[in-house]
């Protein structure tokens, strides 16, 4: 092992801005069940098709209408 490392050459991690955060998060069953139905038919796993959905919401700056 080297005592000094050189990192003037390096490059920022491209990945940095798509860090993900565990979160435990309450879900209703059907909301869940749905997710999981979109997950079957796209073969994309539910919970990517969740934050991707969420995801869009925070892009289209989506405000909560309460029922």
């Amino acid at each position: 092992m080297r005592d000094d490392y050189d990192f003037s050459g390096g490059v920022k991690n491209p990945y940095a801005a798509q860090l993900k955060k565990q979160v435990t998060i309450n879900l209703d069953v059907d909301t869940v069940d749905y997710f999981k139905a979109q997950a079957e038919k796209t073969g994309i796993p539910y919970q990517k098709l969740i934050n991707f959905y969420l995801a869009d919401c925070v892009r289209q700056k989506r405000e909560l209408v309460w029922m």
